[in-house]
């Protein structure tokens, strides 16, 4: 699965079924690579419902489905992976829970020491940023784009970049050595999705 975790990396913005499942079609017919879902509500049940239907159809596609932040939520519905943030728990331990297969990503921010232990540790892939303005965090550390650079020639591991990321900026990014771009208003946010997602995946050709 590795060998597939390269280009747009479309990450839900909260919005409910149906709309959520119409729009996370729309960016994967513009040309989504995987698709995270990331809800920070505390409803149990709407969560694993969104994320049920989210899976059938990322499967339909051939799309995998990652699940932000929770591993016990990825395990109960079978998703493709899990994204960890800094209090999500180790690596070890949702690959345990998830199996060998499963794409395992982790939160960097500005560090490259914690994506070298998360390497070491059996992440299938890193994450940095924020490297531009969020809105979804605009509170969050800013990392330089010469993080990318020095990651790239010392990990052997794909490389996510995320924060404020558009299409005029988003190139610069993968020149210095994104494999993804992981967006959520910049796509989420558009008034066409499908051709937000064009955009994005064609920085990749």
């Amino acid at each position: 699965m590795s060998g597939r975790l390269r280009g747009l990396y479309a990450i839900t913005d909260g919005r409910a079924l149906p709309a959520l499942a119409a729009a996370v079609e729309s960016a994967i017919r513009g040309g989504a690579r995987q698709v995270q879902y990331r809800d920070k509500s505390m409803d149990r049940s709407r969560r694993r419902a969104e994320a049920g239907a989210l899976l059938d159809l990322c499967r339909g596609h051939d799309v995998p489905l990652i699940v932000n932040d929770d591993v016990a939520l990825a395990a109960e519905i079978g998703a493709d992976g899990v994204h960890l943030g800094k209090d999500d728990g180790r690596v070890e331990e949702a690959r345990v829970r998830l199996g060998p297969r499963a794409v395992i990503g982790v939160s960097c921010y500005d560090s490259l020491e914690r994506a070298a232990q998360a390497a070491h540790d059996g992440a299938d892939y890193v994450a940095f940023g924020s490297f531009f303005g969020s809105s979804t965090k605009p509170a969050a550390v800013r990392a330089p784009l010469a993080l990318l650079k020095n990651a790239r020639t010392q990990l052997g591991i794909p490389l996510c970049a995320i924060g404020g990321i558009t299409p005029a900026n988003g190139g610069e990014l993968v020149r210095a050595g994104a494999d993804m771009l992981a967006v959520i208003q910049g796509l989420f946010g558009a008034d066409d999705v499908a051709a937000a997602a064009k955009a994005y995946s064609g920085l990749f050709t």
